[in-house]
């Protein structure tokens, strides 16, 4: 008998100082503004990343050279509640369109001002032998921990 042992997924949660369709707007609309330009997996320094705002839509960056380097899709969009991305980027840091695992986003009405977004990254046994070591990447200060708080940083940032 085999026993698999999946890597549980991801969960990260931050709380901004923002209307629920702020905190919507700037996480989607606002993504290539406050995503780190130092995670990219083009060739090209990222100039831009970007969030096509609707179910299929494309979910990707744009290098300075202005190539483009796909991630994934958007698989679900429910504005200003709920955003579904399909990374397909697998443990090798390169796109692999056979790839999936999932990013879950969803924006939870704290108060008029406050709004927690609750963030699952899940499927990471689709990654196969990398999975435990991106699992960890993702855990770490320098994966959604980081890209969260800086994406905080920018929700405060167009608040005042």
């Amino acid at each position: 008998m085999t026993t698999t042992i999946r890597p549980s997924p991801v969960r990260k949660s931050v709380i901004v100082a923002a209307p629920i369709e702020t905190a919507f707007a700037v996480f989607t609309e606002g993504f290539g503004s406050w995503w780190p330009a130092s995670y990219s997996i083009g060739n090209s320094v990222l100039k831009n990343a970007v969030m096509e705002p609707k179910a299929g839509g494309r979910w990707y960056e744009i290098g300075e050279d202005g190539t483009e380097c796909d991630w994934g899709e958007v698989l679900a969009w429910e504005p200003p509640s709920r955003v579904l991305l399909a990374w397909r980027i697998g443990g090798d840091w390169r796109f692999n369109a056979t790839l999936l695992t999932e990013v879950e986003v969803c924006f939870l009405k704290e108060g008029e001002q406050s709004t927690r977004v609750e963030l699952v990254h899940r499927l990471l046994e689709n990654m196969g032998e990398t999975a435990e070591a991106a699992r960890q990447t993702f855990e770490s200060e320098h994966g959604w921990n980081g890209i969260l708080g800086s994406y905080a940083a920018e929700v405060q940032r167009k608040a005042t």
